[in-house]
C-alpha cells in the first residue's frame, strides 16, 4: 500500500515563502502524477498544482499561478511545492496526492490513489 508524507508547513507572514515536501513510498513513484491539494477552514478541497509522472509538465489554477511551483526531487520519490508571496487566504492544510497514470485538470478527491496526512500552512501577521 502506497503512502505519502508531507512536511515543511508552518506559520509565515504575508509576502513570505515556504517550501513543502512530500515523500512517497510503497508504490512506483515514476508511474504516478503528483498533485498538491489544500483545504482551508470551512471550505472544500482545492487542487492547486499537478506534475506529470515524468516531471516535465506542471499545471496550476489561476489562484496560485505565478506564485507556486511544483517540482520533482532528485530522489525521484519526492515532490516539492515552493510557495512565494503567500497571503492570508493561502492559510490551509496542504495535502500531497498521487494518481496512477496521467494528470486530470481540476481533479476531485476520488481521482487520487494515495493521500498524505497533510501539513498546516498559516499565513498571518
Amino acid at each position: 500500500e502506497g503512502q505519502l508524507a508531507e512536511s515543511g508547513g508552518g506559520e509565515v507572514q504575508p509576502g513570505g515563502s515556504l517550501t513543502l515536501s512530500c515523500v512517497g513510498f510503497g508504490f512506483t513513484f515514476s508511474k504516478f502524477a503528483m498533485s498538491w491539494v489544500r483545504q482551508a477552514p470551512g471550505k472544500g478541497m482545492e487542487w492547486i498544482s499537478g506534475i506529470n509522472s515524468r516531471g516535465d509538465s506542471a499545471y496550476y489554477p489561476d489562484s496560485v499561478k505565478g506564485r507556486f511551483t511544483i517540482s520533482q526531487g532528485n530522489a525521484k520519490n519526492t515532490v516539492y511545492l515552493q510557495m512565494d508571496t503567500l497571503q492570508p487566504e493561502d492559510t490551509a492544510k496542504y495535502y500531497c496526492a498521487a494518481r496512477c497514470g496521467g494528470l486530470v485538470w481540476r481533479p476531485t478527491p476520488s481521482d487520487f490513489n494515495y493521500w498524505g496526512q497533510g501539513t498546516q500552512v498559516t499565513v498571518s501577521s
